[in-house]
């Protein structure tokens, strides 16, 4: 999923920039959501510190509290997050030097006064290609929408009982799809372990595998019994091949 993010104090400017952003995904049948922070505080932190795909910030220079530039900082050092998109969008133009030599990895320098839609498009259609190429997705449609779910976010996949759609169980909540767990386990790597013909777990995720009581802990704190014959066998080449 698409996660923007904006930063800025001028409620009139944060109205038209997202307003551009949805005339834009518009012409796209990608799950995206938005969020608009008038400043660099507790909140905006919180959102950055989400695990929920991918994101794209477009962040003013100066707000009431803090700085977008050091909100950039924050995302790249503290977070150490070195994927998600950053735009700096302001009127301060004498900061374009500052900004863009401090090696934050910006996607672009946009002043308000200078062609500014035209280069958020711009910036978009970039941040869109960067989306179809960055870490390995299952992607796949459900009610009309493309989605696309990183491996890295996907905790397990289960079979909905009495349905023929799955449940994917991810870091920041659960999402549908229509297909069978047999092809969907077609679709990922080898970090995924088919345990049973009802449920796939990411051995990313597993905390531990407590053999006695054949139960699965997940670095989340919840925990599976759904363990086969087969899938046993997996789980302690796992447990091996970890050690």
């Amino acid at each position: 999923m698409l996660n923007f993010i904006i930063g800025e104090d001028n409620t009139k400017f944060s109205a038209r920039t997202k307003q551009i952003i949805e005339n834009f995904m518009m012409n796209y049948d990608i799950e995206y959501h938005m969020d608009c922070f008038p400043n660099y505080g507790k909140d905006f932190k919180k959102a950055a510190k989400a695990e929920s795909g991918f994101k794209i910030y477009f962040l003013d220079i100066k707000t009431d509290e803090g700085s977008g530039l050091d909100a950039a900082r924050m995302i790249r050092e503290e977070l150490d997050d070195w994927v998600s998109i950053i735009v700096i969008i302001t009127s301060y133009t004498e900061y374009k030097y500052e900004a863009l030599g401090n090696r934050l990895y910006l996607l672009d320098f946009i002043s308000k006064f200078d062609d500014c839609e035209k280069r958020i498009k711009e910036c978009l259609e970039i941040a869109l290609k960067n989306y179809d190429n960055r870490h390995k997705s299952l992607s796949f449609s459900y009610n009309h929408i493309i989605k696309k779910i990183e491996y890295r976010n996907i905790v397990y996949i289960e079979k909905e009982q009495e349905s023929k759609r799955c449940i994917i169980n991810t870091t920041y909540g659960d999402h549908f799809i229509n297909d069978t767990l047999n092809n969907v386990y077609a679709k990922l790597d080898k970090r995924f372990i088919k345990v049973n013909r009802s449920l796939i777990v990411n051995s990313d995720f597993i905390r531990e595998y407590d053999v006695k009581n054949n139960k699965i802990i997940f670095s989340n704190g919840t925990y599976t019994h759904l363990i086969s014959k087969t899938g046993r066998k997996e789980l302690m080449k796992y447990v091996g091949s970890s050690n």
